[in-house]
């Protein structure tokens, strides 16, 4: 019970990584806000499968690209929570895209709600924070902040935004009792990683082309978070923790997976 009596605020908490981390959260004792932009249903799982436990949690929608929707979203999570002990920047977009066929509608879209929708919730969260004397804030970033994929240029941007971001912020609030940090993820399995994978994709296979030989899991993730807003890591300021498996070290991994998944595909037969 690590964090019993805890009030956090996760987004992009309706699948993937955000719901591992807000199902460790509360099986800790956190009562937890379930944000979500369009997985209704996914965050509702989230809260049933919190109270179901015995927990308290309750869900919020917010579009990200719209800071009206992110300022009321800081409101209502707060008054639910009735204060804010952590906040967990997870939600995001991914954009896959070569670099010429960028638009700069596609372009604004993953950096608001990549970056600018994290800032500004937690400048909207952080005067609760300051008024009770402590806070942490935990950002979710990704490897690919750390290494070059084809394709990936907007979102590596983003996300590369976050790291900066983060040691930046990390000096700024420090004096305000908030510890600012993050965590950069490789490959995570997620539901639509799943969806998307072509009847065949040899999964054994990738696992073994990574360093550790398997994929993390959502609530792996969830423990290190659990790690990083506890007092055990109150000596992280501004630090990104990398969380990838080894990933990062080899560099052609994501070209042979991307072979391993091309070679499924019909038109590649």
């Amino acid at each position: 019970m690590k964090m019993e009596g805890k009030r956090v605020l996760v987004t992009g908490s309706g699948t993937g990584v955000g719901k591992g981390v807000a199902l460790e959260f509360a099986e800790e004792g956190a009562t937890v806000a379930v944000h979500y932009s369009s997985s209704a249903a996914g965050a509702e799982d989230t809260v049933k499968q919190i109270t179901d436990g015995g927990g308290k949690a309750k869900a919020f929608k917010a579009d990200m690209n719209d800071l009206g929707a992110i300022k009321n979203l800081a409101t209502d999570a707060i008054d639910y929570l009735g204060g804010l002990d952590i906040l967990i920047n997870n939600s995001g977009i991914t954009l896959t895209l070569p670099f010429e066929e960028v638009t700069p509608e596609k372009y604004d879209e993953i950096y608001n709600v990549n970056i600018r929708a994290m800032f500004f919730l937690t400048q909207y969260c952080v005067p609760t924070m300051e008024s009770q004397g402590r806070g942490v804030v935990l950002n979710i970033s990704s490897v690919h902040a750390y290494t070059g994929l084809a394709e990936h240029s907007v979102y590596a941007g983003t996300k590369g935004a976050i790291v900066s971001y983060t040691r930046a912020l990390g000096h700024e609030l420090n004096d305000k009792g908030i510890r600012v940090n993050c965590i950069a993820p490789g490959w995570v399995f997620i539901e639509k990683h799943e969806a998307a994978l072509p009847p065949g994709f040899d999964m054994e296979a990738a696992k073994a082309l990574m360093p550790s030989k398997f994929i993390a899991t959502p609530r792996q993730v969830g423990r290190l978070a659990l790690f990083m807003a506890s007092e055990d890591a109150d000596y992280m300021v501004g630090h990104t923790v990398l969380f990838d498996g080894g990933q990062v070290g080899i560099q052609p991994l994501a070209k042979e997976i991307t072979k391993l998944f091309n070679d499924c595909l019909p038109s590649k037969k």
